[in-house]
C-alpha cells in the first residue's frame, strides 16, 4: 500500500452499515426485474405532517437561508428544551441542546467527545448498528452486553454489572429499542441506575429517536432516574416520530461540559443544521398530534398482524415489542436447515440471504445487531406488502429440509 493511502486505524477498523448493504442488495435485484420487498430500511412509510411541510414553505418564503447558530436557532432549542422539561421530566435549560444533523451525529458526537482510546462504550446487544462503530471512532472498545429473548431483549443489571470495568466511559441505553422494540420499565431503569452507582465514571448517553412509537408502555427518560441527571446525555430527534427522515433533524441534552464539547466539535464538523428544517421543527413540537398518533396506530395494527404471522411458523420465536416498528424474531430455530438447492442454513445470514434471493424479501440478518439468532423484519411500509411479504417467507420457510 503506498504511504499516501494510509487510513487512519480508527477510520480503518469501521464497518460499513450492514442495513444499507442489504438495501443497496435489494436494489440490485429490482434493476434485474424482480419484485423485490424491502423489509429492511427503518424509515416511516408516511409523510411529513402538513403542518410542518408548510412551516418549511414559509420559511422559504420569509428568506430564512442563511446559517443559523451552531447549536440551533434560540427558537428550536427554547422549543426543545421546554418539550423535554415538560413531557419528560427533565429539566434542561434551551444553553444546555445542541440541534445536529440527525440524532445519529448527536450519538457519535457525544461519543466522540466522551470516550478516548483505551476506554470502554458498552450497550445492550441486539444493538442498533452505529454503536459499536461510533467508539471505535473515538479510538474506545465496543463492548456488547447479550440480552435474552426470553427476557424480551431487556438488559438485565447482572449482566451489565458483569460487562462494566473502570475502564468503562459510555453506556448507550435506547429505548424504544432498534432493533427488538424493548421499551424498558421505570423499574428496569432504576435497577441500571442502581448499577451505575457502582461506576461513577460511566456518562450514559439515552438513545430516545423512537419515544414517539410506543404501543403496550410508558416511554422513560433515563435522565430523569435518581442521580443520573447530571451523567446523562439525551438524544432525540424528529425523522421517526414526526416522519421527517430526510429533513435530517436531531439534538442532544445534557450537563453543560459535555454540551459545550459537543457545540465546539459540531463546529468544526459540520456547523447548525438546515435553517429551513430547524423552522419546520418548532412547529412539529407544538403542532396537533393527531397525525403521529394516526401513525402510530397503523404500526400497531401492523405489528399485530405480522407477528401472528410469525409466531405460527415452526422454528420461530419472536417476543412481542413494544415500541419502534420492527420485529426480532429469534429464528434459530431454523438452523441446520437446508435450502431446496441444498445449501445449509448455519446463521441469520444465510437465512436472510435464501429468504431475499429465492423469496424477493429483504431483512437484515442479526449479524448486524450482534446476535446472530435473529434478524429484523421493519413493518414501516403498508399492509398488503406485509401480508405478502409473509406470504413468501412461511413458503420460503416450508420449503426448508
Amino acid at each position: 500500500m503506498p504511504a499516501f493511502s494510509q487510513l487512519n486505524p480508527f477510520v480503518a477498523s469501521m464497518q460499513p452499515s450492514a442495513t444499507l448493504a442489504i438495501t443497496a442488495r435489494a436494489a440490485a435485484l429490482r434493476k434485474e426485474g424482480r419484485d423485490v420487498i424491502g423489509l429492511s430500511a427503518g424509515e416511516p412509510d408516511f409523510p411529513t405532517p402538513a403542518p410542518i411541510v408548510e412551516a418549511a414553505h414559509q420559511a422559504l418564503r420569509d428568506e430564512k437561508f442563511g446559517y443559523t447558530a451552531n447549536a440551533g436557532t434560540p427558537e428550536l432549542r427554547a422549543a426543545i428544551a421546554d418539550k423535554l422539561t415538560r413531557v419528560n421530566g427533565l429539566a434542561v435549560k434551551p444553553g444546555q441542546v445542541i440541534c445536529s444533523n440527525g440524532a445519529k451525529q448527536s450519538i457519535a458526537q457525544a461519543v466522540l467527545a466522551a470516550a478516548s482510546p483505551g476506554d470502554e462504550v458498552a450497550f445492550a446487544a441486539p444493538y442498533w448498528v452505529s454503536y459499536p462503530e461510533q467508539a471505535r471512532l473515538a479510538g474506545a472498545e465496543p463492548v456488547a452486553v447479550r440480552t435474552e429473548p426470553a427476557d424480551g431483549y431487556v438488559l438485565r443489571p447482572d449482566a451489565l454489572d458483569a460487562a462494566l470495568t473502570e475502564r468503562t466511559r459510555v453506556l448507550i441505553l435506547n429505548s424504544p429499542s432498534n432493533p427488538t422494540g424493548t421499551v424498558l420499565s421505570r423499574a428496569e431503569m432504576e435497577a441500571i441506575a442502581e448499577v451505575l452507582e457502582r461506576y461513577p465514571r460511566v456518562l450514559v448517553v439515552s438513545d430516545e429517536i423512537y419515544e414517539d412509537v410506543v404501543f403496550d408502555a410508558e416511554h422513560v427518560s433515563f435522565g430523569t432516574m435518581p442521580g443520573m441527571a447530571e451523567r446523562t446525555v439525551t438524544v432525540n430527534g424528529f425523522s421517526k416520530g414526526y416522519a421527517m427522515t430526510g429533513w435530517r433533524l436531531g439534538y442532544l441534552a445534557g450537563p453543560a461540559w459535555l454540551t459545550e464539547a459537543v457545540d465546539t466539535l459540531q463546529s468544526q464538523l459540520t456547523s447548525g443544521p438546515s435553517s429551513i428544517t430547524q423552522a419546520a421543527a418548532v412547529t412539529a413540537l407544538s403542532m396537533d398530534r393527531a397525525p403521529i398518533d394516526a401513525m402510530v396506530a397503523a404500526f400497531r395494527e401492523r405489528r399485530d398482524a405480522v407477528l401472528a404471522r410469525l409466531v405460527a411458523i415452526d422454528g420461530v420465536r419472536c417476543a412481542t415489542p413494544q415500541g419502534a416498528f420492527y420485529l426480532f424474531p429469534d429464528v434459530s430455530g431454523l438452523f441446520g436447515r437446508t435450502t431446496p438447492k441444498g445449501e445449509r442454513i448455519d446463521d441469520s445470514l444465510g437465512l436472510c440471504r435464501y429468504l431475499l434471493d429465492d423469496a424477493a424479501v429483504a431483512l437484515v440478518p442479526g449479524e448486524a445487531f450482534g446476535d446472530a439468532r435473529g434478524l429484523r423484519i421493519s413493518y414501516a411500509t403498508s399492509m398488503e406488502a406485509l401480508m405478502t411479504a409473509m406470504d413468501r417467507i412461511e413458503a420460503a420457510v416450508a420449503a426448508l429440509a
